[in-house]
């Protein structure tokens, strides 16, 4: 059995008309789920609900305090805009503190049962930096999430891995200065955020960014993952793997210029599985709604032959 973390409520973060980071992102990948004949090797988890959890907590050791405060007043005066494509809604504030609550479910659960978790929740998080959020993203659920799992028993060191077309600058922020965390990114550059340079390497060199040029294929890819990718990780030697799960590489995502196919992630998800099946996947970005619900159908699939 995999097990996805969702709710409804989470398609409570509304962002507008035409914004890209729509709650129909969710929907599709759930529909596209349903039906299958092995859906019975789904099991659909609710994350725990915020008041019961420690998510405020754990989002207070990353981000600041007048940050934090600053989504929960937005979104209680019924919500406006951290920037041009950062809105925030009425109930914004709560739906970003139980999509992190499902993060650190995924964690507990990984950390239990040594199998990868899906966890299906927005807002995004990879753009946040401890000081604001930007790029869709209003908390960095991926190195959060780190965090958090280095307090668990038998996590000493976590890996996080962002396959997102566009480069995980909030993540690498927050991580770039704990020699117990590695973050690698393979994303289009240059492309929005504009950062993510080879030679950014961390403060322990544990950093790794892998900058793809517009037009990119499975085949770059796959000669990163064997020669970049996977001994990096592996030298590590992670107790646990977080998958900053973006889906707007597609060859059809309007966001972006990379060129994947949903059976793409098929195959990289297949190259993280030999590194080590303790896996928690976090939904990032994604655009196009058929080519995002066919590539979350890959990541499970890999995950179940």
């Amino acid at each position: 059995m995999l097990k996805i973390i969702f709710s409804e409520q989470f398609l409570d973060h509304k962002t507008g008309k035409y914004h890209p980071e729509s709650p129909q992102r969710l929907t599709a990948i759930r529909a596209n789920l349903t039906g299958k004949s092995w859906e019975n090797k789904l099991l659909w988890i609710e994350p725990t609900p915020v008041n019961e959890s420690t998510a405020l907590e754990w989002v207070s050791k990353i981000h600041d305090i007048n940050y934090i405060e600053r989504i929960k007043t937005i979104a209680q005066r019924g919500g406006g805009k951290l920037d041009q494509d950062t809105p925030v809604s009425a109930k914004s504030y709560e739906v970003a503190l139980l999509a992190i609550s499902g993060w650190l479910d995924g964690v507990n659960h990984v950390v239990s049962h040594n199998q990868p978790c899906f966890i299906l929740a927005r807002p995004p998080g990879h753009h946040a930096t401890a000081n604001t959020g930007m790029g869709f993203c209003l908390f960095s659920n991926a190195a959060i999430a780190a965090n958090y799992a280095l307090s668990q028993q038998g996590i000493e060191k976590v890996a996080i891995l962002d396959w997102d077309v566009h480069h995980g600058n909030g993540t690498e922020d927050i991580i770039a200065n704990n020699p117990n965390i590695i973050y690698c990114s393979l994303h289009q550059y240059p492309c929005y955020p504009f950062t993510g340079k080879k030679s950014d390497r961390g403060l322990y060199d544990n950093v790794l960014n892998i900058p793809l040029l517009e037009g990119s294929t499975i085949k770059e890819y796959e000669l990163y993952f064997q020669d970049q990718v996977i001994p990096f990780i592996s030298q590590f030697a992670p107790d646990l793997l977080i998958i900053s799960a973006g889906y707007d590489a597609n060859h059809q995502d309007p966001l972006a210029g990379v060129s994947l196919f949903p059976q793409d992630y098929y195959t990289l998800t297949k190259y993280c599985l030999k590194i080590t099946k303790n896996i928690v996947f976090g939904l990032e970005g994604g655009y196009h709604l058929d080519a995002l619900a066919q590539s979350v159908e890959q990541t499970i699939l890999a995950c179940f032959n």
